[in-house]
């Protein structure tokens, strides 16, 4: 069952779910963030890993290069080169609860220009700050925005609670913060 906005706003506001929490969608001449009717549109902060191919570096999940990116820190955007790719990490901080699955969907907005906003599933009791991951479809630079909505989350309640959650698991990617890069452990 996909949970409603009040959900959202008392495990927010009594069991901080998410901090900081924005009650109300905000929009005024920014891209959309806050809470919406079944989700909650979360910004991308300000510090954004662009890869590129300067020293011809492979893309090894299994031993990522440092090389494969530029580090860039902004005050209001960053340009992605045309087909290219970004990670960058959320504003909010996420508290999942045991019985709830978090599913991540692109803001159209962004959808519309070519620029798709990937994230895998926030798993019962994961904590910490989520890595964005931005693809520039386009042979076009883009622009993101950073502090504006990037993405949609979506709360799913499971039938009961999960027998292992990812803090049992002790999952590696567990309270992450920052943009954080992958591993193999």
């Amino acid at each position: 069952m996909i949970l409603p906005d009040h959900w959202i706003r008392r495990m927010a506001t009594e069991q901080g779910m998410i901090e900081p929490f924005v009650e109300r969608e905000s929009r005024n001449g920014v891209i959309s963030f806050g809470l919406s009717s079944y989700g909650y549109d979360a910004r991308v902060g300000n510090t954004f890993r662009i890869f590129h191919n300067v020293d011809s570096a492979v893309v090894d999940p299994k031993n990522f290069s440092r090389d494969s990116f530029v580090e860039r820190t902004v005050s209001d955007s960053v340009i992605i080169p045309p087909n290219s790719f970004a990670l960058a990490e959320t504003v909010e901080r996420f508290r999942i609860p045991r019985d709830v699955l978090v599913i991540c969907v692109g803001k159209s907005t962004y959808a519309r220009c070519g620029i798709i906003v990937n994230v895998t599933p926030l798993e019962p009791e994961w904590e910490g700050t989520v890595t964005l991951e931005f693809s520039n479809t386009t042979p076009l630079p883009a622009k993101i925005y950073a502090g504006e909505g990037a993405c949609q989350f979506l709360f799913l309640k499971g039938e009961s609670p999960c027998e292992v959650s990812y803090a049992d698991r002790k999952g590696k990617y567990m309270h992450q913060t920052g943009v954080t890069l992958p591993r193999v452990e």
